[in-house]
């Protein structure tokens, strides 16, 4: 008889990234774990479970133009441009041409985690980290392990998403799709006419991670891709993103004996084609308003840091390199229904910096440090229109290339009280420079035209924090009180109302205005943030959390009719809560609130938007080890949820009440 083959080698590779700093604890945190981000549809919707974490407007990307899908933390000032830096594994997700965020190409069944660093980033984060930074986690499981999911429910929605790890000769093959459809609602309520038709949703989403060992080295390529197309609540006007990424990394720990490392670099390729519309008096019909028909746009960049571990003390050394390059090609001025002109915009920006941090310990006492030089530059901008029946250019612009190199830095500390409890302080600055879509791009919503301005520099913000919380067992806390001032925020300035014709843009209709994008003096923002979390009982437990900004902007010489206004788009307070009762083994009853103060839809604080609560709930039942079915009710109470008001009055409205149904299948060890 001959002996049974020997069992196959175990295969465990861990993600190629360096371990957490140790100066992340001097910080304002929030951890997502696996299955918050499972609970929700789409990672947007996870993320807005930390109160001031939020899409430009209140609607998520279930309805969302992908032009508003920048994401803020802490209720400072909304942008769709980002004023917070998402990476995946270290790896920038901020669309290269405008800043915004293809939520859909970030499925939750990919990732492993999120991370939020509230507050200016300096160390190793860089342009973009101005009111923090969300750090995702790709899913590294071992070899054998898949996930199937799929959901059906109101809205036409129909969800389905699959991973799966495979062994490849030393190393691992992780591979997730995702696909989504959703018939949409109609955003207008009162006033309602043929012109409004329904926000409609179709997304696809692939990625294939290698990972592999290399001694004490780890390697990772990645490559991915998403479609995305919408209608847009208006006869005649949708959207549709394309891209594809792709990345190289590879990282060793850092060791007693040994230098910890990470290098990387990343490639990213993105396509936008957006149109619009005006509407008629009545909303009985529209016209075409503008169609950009492409915008083709590559982002590139590259990093490398090395972290020595010495006893108590970390010391990290790094550095990092951004670029992008675009255009938007599109057709405008309409004329009896007819775009009669081509507009070409675009150029290319650059940002590179060193930067410094390190980290002691001294028994309770952690301090650490950070310093960072960033160099920045705008250069082949243009801006080119022409008569299409003539084929005359009308406008030739070529702005002068412009830069600069900018400081900025962190100084934290984080004393351990005892018993779990805590206290920390920190300060800190960071910059963003403004995205080729702001310095080179006008667009039009509705009858809404703003302006660009490629003479935008980088906005800059300063802040100082103190915290005090406990990581009890039982029960959790944290609170924070803030003080950030946002200086040149970009921000778009209400020119005038129509109607009226400008020389450039031509007709504004009534209802319509025109803005430009400015750099404002400031905004100023005190607030304080708070989340606690608590087991009430063997089979109960809750959080609660909110963030409260009284935030007011200084209008300067660029905008003094702005000064004292709150910044657009931004909520005073806003509060989640949450509890989860296990109701039997196998059964789970999850219920969440969420709640938003009164905000305003422009920047002189005319069109408010009345507060809004909403509660979902969730129900399910494990059927056995890794297989759940679960029912879920979005937006429960089907409350009215007012996500947009036209100067003319005319307000649209979040999605009402869905009901889901859905299941989750796995063999993740």
């Amino acid at each position: 008889m001959t002996a049974d083959p020997p069992p196959p080698a175990e295969i465990v590779v861990s993600a190629a990234r360096l371990p957490p700093s140790p100066a992340d604890a001097a910080f304002s945190i929030i951890r997502l774990a696996p299955e918050t981000l499972a609970e929700n549809v789409r990672l947007d919707d996870a993320l807005a479970t930390v109160p001031g974490a939020s899409l430009f407007r209140r609607t998520s990307s279930l309805g969302a133009n992908p032009t508003t899908q920048g994401i803020s933390l802490r209720g400072i000032a909304g942008s769709g441009a980002s004023r917070a830096l998402v990476t995946l594994d270290g790896v920038p997700r901020n669309d290269p041409f405008g800043g915004w965020v293809i939520w859909t190409s970030l499925p939750p069944e990919d990732l492993s985690g999120a991370v939020i660093v509230r507050g200016a980033g300096a160390g190793p984060y860089g342009a973009g980290a101005l009111t923090g930074v969300i750090t995702l986690e790709e899913a590294a499981p071992p070899p054998g392990a898949w996930s199937v999911d799929g959901q059906l429910g109101q809205l036409g929605q129909a969800r389905a998403a699959a991973t799966a790890s495979l062994a490849a000769g030393p190393g691992t093959l992780f591979v997730a799709g995702a696909a989504e459809h959703s018939d949409g609602w109609i955003p207008v309520w009162a006033g309602r006419g043929a012109a409004d038709t329904r926000l409609t949703l179709d997304d696809y989403s692939a990625s294939a991670r290698l990972l592999a060992d290399l001694g004490p080295a780890t390697a990772a390529a990645r490559i991915s891709a998403y479609q995305e197309d919408r209608g847009a609540g208006l006869a005649g006007a949708e959207s549709r993103a394309r891209g594809v990424g792709i990345s190289f990394t590879a990282a060793r720990p850092p060791e007693a004996a040994s230098l910890g490392w990470r290098a990387q670099t990343w490639v990213s390729l993105s396509d936008l084609a957006n149109s619009s519309v005006s509407v008629a008096p009545g909303r009985a019909s529209t016209s075409p308003a503008d169609d950009q028909y492409r915008t083709p746009a590559i982002g590139y960049g590259a990093n490398l840091a090395v972290r020595k571990v010495t006893g108590a003390d970390t010391f990290e050394l790094g550095l990092d390199g951004r670029g992008a390059a675009g255009e938007s090609d599109e057709r405008f001025k309409p004329v009896m229904g007819v775009l009669t002109f081509d507009r070409s915009a675009g150029g290319q920006t650059a940002s590179g910096g060193a930067y410094g941090e390190a980290t002691q310990t001294a028994g309770p006492l952690l301090l650490t440090a950070g310093l960072r030089l960033d160099g920045w530059a705008q250069f082949d901008g243009h801006r080119l229109e022409r008569k299409l029946a003539t084929d005359a250019v009308t406008l030739a612009l070529k702005p002068a290339d412009r830069g600069g190199v900018l400081p900025s830095a962190r100084l934290a500390a984080r004393l351990e009280t005892g018993q779990g409890g805590f206290l920390r302080a920190a300060a800190y600055s960071g910059f963003r420079p403004p995205t080729l879509n702001e310095l080179y791009r006008p667009f039009r919503v509705g009858n809404d035209v703003t302006e660009a301005n490629a003479a935008l520099t980088p906005e800059r913000l300063y802040g100082v924090e103190i915290g005090a919380g406990s990581d009890g067992p039982k029960v959790a806390w944290d609170v924070t009180g803030f003080y950030n001032r946002l200086t040149n925020a970009v921000t778009n300035v209400t020119i005038a109302d129509g109607p009226f014709t400008d020389p450039v843009e031509g007709f504004i209709p009534a209802g319509g205005t025109l803005l430009q994008r400015r750099n404002i003096g400031a905004v100023n923002a005190l607030g304080v943030e708070a989340d606690a979390s608590a087991r009430l009982g063997t089979a109960l437990t809750g959080s609660a959390a909110f963030d409260w900004t009284l935030a007011r902007v200084d209008g300067g010489a660029a905008a003094p009719a702005l000064t004292g206004l709150r910044p657009a788009e931004t909520p005073r307070l806003a509060a989640t809560a949450g509890l989860t009762w296990r109701a039997a083994p196998r059964i789970e009853l999850i219920g969440e609130m969420r709640y938003e103060s009164a905000r305003f839809d422009d920047d002189q604080n005319l069109r408010r938007l009345d507060p809004a609560v909403s509660f979902n709930a969730r129900a399910q039942l494990r059927l056995k080890d890794g297989a759940i079915a679960f029912v879920a009710a979005d937006n429960l109470f089907d409350a009215a949820v007012a996500t947009g008001k036209t100067a003319d009055g005319v307000i649209s409205y979040g999605p009402p009440r869905a009901v889901r149904i859905g299941f989750s299948i796995s063999d993740r060890e």
